[in-house]
């Protein structure tokens, strides 16, 4: 058989893009973080990650714009070579001091992080134990490394402990959740996880990407249980609550010095634009020293929480700003998609594999710059294509 048959097998997305339901790789004509404007609509922006509102901070424009002018574009190089200045290294320091860790390191982008951590860190005869929904970048770092990989049930301490208790007991052993998910919006529980790590002698990582400027007053899940100690290692990515590109990994000193000197996805990859690295340290600036943007984050992650949940929809168990509206079927998931834009609402649409067999759904999350008007917008346009597709139970009348 030739390499490329598989090729002519693929008819699903030209199917969608016949039907007008095709969702991906689509182009927005402008976007101002909680307002976009897709195909001539003026939208709701609910399907964006930007969960601080700061990509249109002007000190975080002002901070990038101005990196440009002092470095240039790019560093054309590895931070191993040539790659590194000191914006990178003091983004190191506070990011580790952030969280509080001892060192922390800035990776290319998020994926490469957890790639390079896991794959640097675990070896032959070790095992990387990762939750059944975690993050795909989180797996391929496990797939990436010479140990072998075991799942457990998503949040479930139970099949985590007996997966645990099946390994060998001298073997190195590595335990990776996701802090907060990034389909369902549902919260690790991580103090358990970590008591199990304990219990069993492996080590804890926590990929933070969706919980660094939304748990524990922007300093991620660790920090909201009071558990900081108990994590071995914490990943995050700026694509985010950062508004940049880039990622990082902390934890004890040591440990980050031999990720930094092992992981090939730095090793190998370019470090981050000054831009984006002045960008990630304004945000952090903001972070440090302002918690109103992530309080009135939760204000409005509640007010759509609730307001879904009153029309009738199911968001699963959603506890944070990632709130899935499932819907189910496939195709029914993309006549929503469509028909919501219509109605002046962008959401992400998620169909297997990214999530589970019939659990096709919305992707919403809110960010701080939302405002009332805006969610109370949404809602509306949730409600008028709820009625309008059989989604939701109609009025009842009195």
């Amino acid at each position: 058989m030739d390499l490329f048959d598989k090729v002519s097998g693929f008819t699903r997305a030209k199917e969608a893009m016949e039907l007008g339901l095709y969702p991906y790789f689509q182009a927005l004509e402008r976007s101002e973080g909680n307002i976009a404007y897709f195909e001539g609509h003026e939208v709701v922006m609910l399907g964006s990650n930007n969960y601080l509102g700061l990509t249109s901070d002007p000190r975080v424009k002002k901070a990038a714009s101005d990196a440009v002018e002092k470095y240039g574009t790019s560093c054309t190089g590895s931070r191993y070579l040539n790659g590194t200045l000191e914006l990178h290294l003091e983004l190191d320091r506070r990011l580790a001091k952030f969280v509080g860790k001892e060192a922390a390191l800035v990776f290319p982008t998020g994926y490469q992080t957890n790639l390079g951590a896991i794959s640097a860190i675990v070896q032959k005869g070790d095992f990387v134990i990762v939750d059944k929904e975690a993050h795909a970048c989180i797996v391929d770092g496990a797939f990436l490394s010479f140990g072998e990989m075991k799942r457990f049930v998503h949040n479930d301490l139970e099949s985590l402990d007996r997966v645990l208790e099946s390994l060998p007991e001298d073997a190195g052993k590595l335990v990776v959740v996701d802090g907060v998910y990034s389909m369902s919006g549902e919260i690790a529980p991580l103090p358990g996880i970590a008591e199990l790590c304990k219990k069993h002698g492996a080590r804890l990582m926590v990929d933070d990407a969706h919980s660094i400027g939304v748990m524990g007053n922007g300093r991620g899940t660790a920090a909201h249980f009071g558990i900081t100690d108990q994590v071995d290692l914490i990943t995050g990515t700026f694509s985010k609550s950062f508004a940049s590109l880039g990622g990082f990994v902390a934890g004890d000193a040591d440990v980050i010095h031999y990720i930094q000197h092992h992981a090939r996805s730095i090793i190998f990859s370019a470090s981050i634009p000054p831009s984006n690295a002045a960008a990630a340290l304004a945000a952090l600036e903001i972070m440090e020293t302002d918690t109103s943007r992530t309080e009135q984050l939760w204000e409005n992650a509640i007010f759509l929480r609730t307001g879904l949940k009153a029309l009738g929809y199911n968001i699963g168990n959603s506890q944070t700003p990632v709130i899935p509206v499932i819907i189910g079927d496939e195709y029914r998931t993309g006549i929503a998609w469509r028909a919501l834009i219509e109605n002046g609402v962008y959401t992400n649409p998620v169909v297997p594999p990214g999530v589970p067999p019939k659990q096709s759904l919305l992707r919403t999350s809110v960010t701080a710059t939302h405002t009332r008007e805006m969610l109370e917008r949404a809602l509306v346009g949730f409600e008028i294509v709820g009625h309008n597709l059989d989604l939701i139970p109609e009025k009842q009348t009195v």
